[in-house]
């Protein structure tokens, strides 16, 4: 019996998976201690700190954009080429954003860091997604999931030790290393690209000119809640109406198109729907838990930087262990019991960290924030498993790139309710009680998603069509 049919993984697929999540890690962990030294860059560049935060914006904004066309582009030219040049583009701009002169030129550098990140975050999840295979999607997911929950975590904490012992030029020069190294290991590792297959699109020119920049206006939009302090401002609301008005029009050409650049119907699929929205509302309570928790040790309890974030680990911890034991064992159970649990979990948790205040000992809401990780990993991996192990292999690009925007604009969107929140309540404490009642209401409408996840039967179909197809191959060499 072969690895396919099984599920088990060979030691050369176990190597791939660590490649490909060396070279994911590095974009996360870059933009989260960039953010961290924000204003530490203002007082070196003298300059403001809404200048500096363009560094990370600009960022943002150019993965945002990318993404669609990563979307193309991996059929094109092939997965292992497209993130080699992912990773190239990453690294040169790493080392130059770590040697800039002056601000502009480190958000210029910025920016291309992020058009780097832009073609490699998307193909993880790709590249994962083909390697596995249905069988194994849960799982492959799951150790996917120990990325997504410890860089958040780990790059406040690695940006604050940085800034507190080197110069702020060794975060970017680290990322040059460890990109280096993913690099090499690419090259060795990861399978080259098949010669054969169909004829890929043509680039959707019209697609992309209106969906990378409609993304990336409304992520520009909530962004500037945070300096604007609210919605209300036309730096806010312009580029949120203008990014809606480009995702309608690319709404109405994607309709027409034969070949758009994403097909809209992938949401007929209540499957898919329900999985992609679970992940975007999962990105925005995480998110607003990243934000809060710092800001409430640092308020309630006078910690420096670095502390807070030690303190906050628990909750990266929680999904890195969940995450890999639920997507695991959902490829032998399905996603919906699995996923039930971890939301019940997690919204216990968020209404635990509702009740904390000034007074409360550290360990508590350090507790909570584990259990909180732990239920968001075991509702998070199960859902990712179940996306792929009910897409038709031809779509995987197209549903990775839908899945990973939409968690992007979860998260911005909880940040933005949370410094909303935050600067419109009477108190600190009060506000952060307000945030902690949204992840609560946020897990909830997980909770009343999770029915719509694909069935166990439903998603063993996917993979018993590719067992069989594995099985036709040494008869059938050109059929894919």
């Amino acid at each position: 019996m072969s690895s396919n049919e099984d599920g088990r993984m060979d030691g050369r697929l176990l190597a791939t998976i660590a490649v490909v999540l060396l070279g994911g890690m590095l974009g996360i962990l870059n933009s989260t201690m960039a953010a961290v030294a924000t204003e530490s860059l203002a007082s070196i560049f003298t300059t403001s700190l809404s200048t500096v935060g363009w560094a990370s914006t600009g960022f943002l904004l150019a993965v945002t954009a990318t993404i669609p066309f990563t979307t193309w582009a991996v059929d094109r030219y092939g997965g292992k080429r497209l993130w080699l040049a992912g990773l190239g583009v990453f690294i040169a701009a790493s080392l130059a954003a770590g040697l800039a002169r002056d601000v502009g030129s480190l958000i210029a550098f910025r920016v291309v860091q992020g058009f780097g990140a832009g073609l490699l975050d998307p193909l993880v999840l790709i590249l994962l997604a083909r390697a596995a295979g249905p069988r194994r999607a849960g799982r492959v997911m799951g150790l996917m999931g120990v990325v997504l929950s410890l860089g958040p975590v780990l790059g406040p904490i690695a940006g604050g030790a940085i800034l507190g012992s080197l110069s702020w030029r060794a975060m970017f020069l680290l990322s040059v290393a460890v990109g280096a190294v993913a690099l090499v290991l690419a090259v060795r590792v990861i399978p080259p690209d098949p010669q054969e297959g169909t004829d890929p699109a043509r680039l959707d020119v019209l697609g992309l000119a209106l969906l990378g920049p409609g993304f990336a206006a409304v992520v520009l939009g909530l962004s500037q809640t945070a300096e604007q302090g609210g919605f209300g401002a036309w730096q806010v609301l312009l580029p949120l109406v203008a990014g809606a008005a480009l995702l309608v029009a690319y709404g109405g050409h994607a309709r027409r198109g034969e070949r758009p650049l994403i097909d809209l119907g992938l949401f007929r699929s209540r499957g898919f729907t329900a999985s992609v929205t679970i992940m975007g509302l999962g990105g925005m309570g995480l998110y607003a838990g990243l934000f809060a928790l710092p800001l409430y040790y640092q308020q309630a309890h006078g910690h420096g930087v670095l502390a807070a974030g030690l303190l906050m680990a628990p909750l990266g911890l929680g999904g890195s262990i969940a995450m890999p034991l639920a997507g695991r064992l959902s490829d032998r159970l399905g996603a919906r019991g699995l996923a039930t649990g971890g939301a019940v979990v997690a919204l216990l948790s968020a209404y635990g960290l509702t009740l904390i205040g000034p007074g409360t000992p550290e360990v508590w809401p350090a507790l909570a924030a584990l259990a909180f990780g732990l239920g968001s990993g075991c509702f998070s991996a199960p859902t990712m498993g179940s996306l792929y192990r009910t897409l038709p292999g031809p779509m995987v690009a197209q549903g990775s790139s839908v899945l990973y925007m939409l968690n992007q604009l979860g998260a911005a969107l909880g940040v933005a309710v949370v410094t909303l929140v935050v600067q419109t309540a009477a108190g600190t404490m009060s506000g952060l009680r307000g945030v902690f009642w949204i992840s609560f209401a946020t897990v909830a409408i997980v909770l009343a998603l999770i029915p719509l996840l694909p069935g166990r039967a439903a998603a063993q179909a996917p993979a018993q069509a590719e067992a069989g197809r594995s099985r036709m191959k040494p008869h059938k060499k050109g059929i894919r």
